[in-house]
């Protein structure tokens, strides 16, 4: 079992940044994805930015430029930096993490609220 806890969401205005983080109760044996989803209200839940054991990143068409993954490998920790913030970012963000072999079992933290509003 791999427990996710993320922390860093918060109120912030348009235009402003967060960065996220989502730590990991144990390293993951590769090979391996993990990244981060959100989902709005009344919305499912998308994809907003992946990290792969190898290093390689997927961003969705919406957050290229804006958001960056990131990790720590040594503290089984991945991050999110959020830049130029939009109210439509307004979500609560996941962080999700999974091995990339037949039948391993898909994680999820609890989730923490983002919210971009004046």
């Amino acid at each position: 079992q791999v427990q996710l806890v993320e922390s860093g969401g918060g109120l912030v205005q348009p235009g402003g940044s967060l960065r996220l983080s989502c730590a990991a109760s144990r390293s993951i044996p590769g090979p391996y994805a993990m990244g981060w989803f959100r989902q709005a209200p009344g919305k499912q839940r998308e994809l907003v930015a992946v990290i792969l054991s190898g290093g390689s990143t997927n961003y969705a068409d919406s957050m290229k430029g804006r958001f960056t993954i990131s990790r720590d490998n040594a503290q089984n920790t991945v991050y999110l930096q959020m830049n130029s913030l939009k109210p439509e970012d307004t979500a609560v963000y996941y962080c999700n993490a999974k091995r990339l072999i037949p039948g391993a079992e898909n994680y999820w933290g609890q989730g923490t609220q983002v919210t971009v509003s004046s």
